[in-house]
């Protein structure tokens, strides 16, 4: 069946088009997970909104199954392999990278699934720096519209990046071209700046599901800020979490600071800068207290380290913002002060830097580099801006990967109500040992979450079918959704657990 598919493809689009060899199809399937690579057929290479049509009808035709992705880069959750082996990777962003237009006037770029976070930045300054992008701390070649369809966040006031999408463009299961908002009606003017036109508002039934494939959208753009002051905090306890929570939601609930706030674990900052110490523990995991004591002395994170930036006309107009913001953590009689000067000469507060001011940083990724053996990946559960909730958090997180023999390294990034728990979990995936106990606490985590209210939210690919199982409501009516737009399964069949 697949072998005619890709022939097909290849007389109608091209022979580069696809990549059946065995190198092609080993490097698609590999990834950084516990649950191991997922074999690919091979990897076909639309250039246009049009090839992804033609692709997908010929996919229905032949009986063969599609999974759709960026550029690949979502490193930890999943990167190119698909959620189940024998599927055909359509690798969206190798010729469909183009920025097609940038309105400066209204503040938006229409961009392709290859455009990067980098593309877009170079783009910006290319312009003049009028506007700024909202980055991840992740690889700077990601995909924007990957991470925005999989609903990934970052750290300025365009955080939500699905919130900043408008006007998407999307072909359906049968082919068919369908657009978003006021995109429903050829020509329309408000494409881009207007979600919320005629009839029911469908963009988000496209994120996490496998419902179309999106192939170009707007991207709303952020006025670039003639000031950007960071501050940052550091606190010496672990204890510390739930006081600096309850610190930190007054400040967002009153809009007394723009960007999210990190509160970022000392692992998570020194991890960026350091690698395993295996000369001085024989191995243990997690490393012991001293010696991690240690390391938040040399990198100056603390237990913890909180973080923000303020936007405005100058220091100087920012100066009495940030005086009550100091007055605020310094009460407690626990925090550090860290100036924006500081920041920028301290490699891991630097990042924090770069992510608030719309630069793609690279540095974070050093966290992949902590231990050896190439595995990696992430459980994000939110967090109510509670300093309990975070606390038992904390200490539930802390004790499973303990237990099983891992790290804990967390950033709560922090918005008004609630706050996403990035935790990084590095494993050796050449150790088959490694990888039982890194299901085994993965699943661990998922169950105690599970009881104490606060189920996970994006989910690497090896873990969304499980995930899905947890949810029967939600899973029947996606699979009614997924029934009646794509009975063959022609696009990413168990993608989110949707079949």
């Amino acid at each position: 069946m697949s072998e005619k598919f890709f022939e097909a493809v290849s007389q109608v689009l091209g022979p580069e088009a696809v990549d059946v060899s065995d190198a092609g199809r080993a490097s698609y399937s590999s990834n950084r997970l516990p649950g191991g690579d997922r074999q690919t057929d091979g990897i076909v290479f639309p250039s246009s909104t049009a090839d992804v049509s033609t692709i997908v009808r010929l996919a229905a035709e032949h009986g063969v199954s599609l999974w759709p992705t960026s550029t690949g880069h979502n490193w930890g959750m999943g990167e190119f392999s698909p959620v189940r082996g024998g599927q055909v990777i359509m690798h969206l962003g190798k010729r469909m990278n183009r920025i097609l237009e940038v309105d400066e006037r209204l503040g938006y770029a229409v961009i392709e699934p290859g455009v990067t976070f980098r593309q877009l930045r170079a783009k910006m300054a290319e312009l003049g720096d009028k506007f700024m992008i909202s980055g991840t701390s992740g690889p700077p070649d990601g995909s924007i519209i990957g991470n925005a369809v999989d609903r990934g966040a970052g750290y300025t006031p365009h955080f939500d990046h699905f919130g900043t999408l408008c006007g998407m463009e999307i072909v359906l299961p049968n082919g068919e071209i369908f657009n978003t908002g006021d995109g429903a009606l050829p020509n329309a003017n408000t494409r881009f700046t207007n979600k919320s036109g005629f009839g029911p508002l469908l963009d988000g039934i496209f994120t996490q599901s496998n419902f179309g494939i999106v192939t170009q959208t707007a991207v709303w753009l952020m006025p670039r800020p003639a000031t950007i002051l960071g501050f940052a905090f550091s606190f010496a306890g672990d204890e510390d979490l739930s006081e600096i929570f309850e610190l930190v939601r007054p400040l967002k609930l009153n809009s007394v600071v723009p960007t999210l706030i990190k509160v970022t674990s000392g692992g998570y900052g020194f991890a960026t800068e350091d690698t395993y110490p295996y000369d001085r523990t024989n191995g243990q995991v997690p490393l012991p207290d001293d010696i991690r004591r240690e390391l938040q002395e040399k990198h100056g994170t603390g237990a913890w380290l909180v973080s923000g930036a303020l936007y405005g006309p100058s220091v100087g107009a920012l100066q009495p913002t940030l005086d009550k913001i100091r007055a605020v953590f310094e009460a407690s009689g626990k925090a550090t002060y860290i100036s924006h000067k500081e920041m920028l000469d301290n490699p891991i507060y630097k990042i924090h830097l770069d992510t608030y001011s719309g630069e793609p940083t690279a540095s974070e990724v050093d966290m992949l580099n902590w231990r050896p053996g190439g595995g990696a990946t992430w459980f994000l559960p939110a967090t109510p801006m509670i300093g309990e909730a975070a606390e038992l958090q904390h200490q539930t997180s802390r004790r499973i990967l303990a237990e099983h023999g891992f790290e804990y390294f967390v950033e709560f990034v922090c918005s008004t109500r609630a706050a996403r728990g990035l935790h990084l979990i590095i494993f050796n995936r050449q150790d088959p040992d490694e990888v039982a106990r890194m299901n085994s606490a993965y699943a661990a985590l998922v169950e105690a979450y599970d009881q104490i209210g606060y189920p996970i939210g994006r989910t690497p690919t090896d873990w969304q079918e499980r995930a899905m199982s947890r949810l029967p409501v939600l899973q029947q009516v996606t699979h009614q959704i997924k029934a009646a737009l794509d009975p063959m399964g022609t696009i990413a069949p168990g993608k989110y657990g949707i079949s």
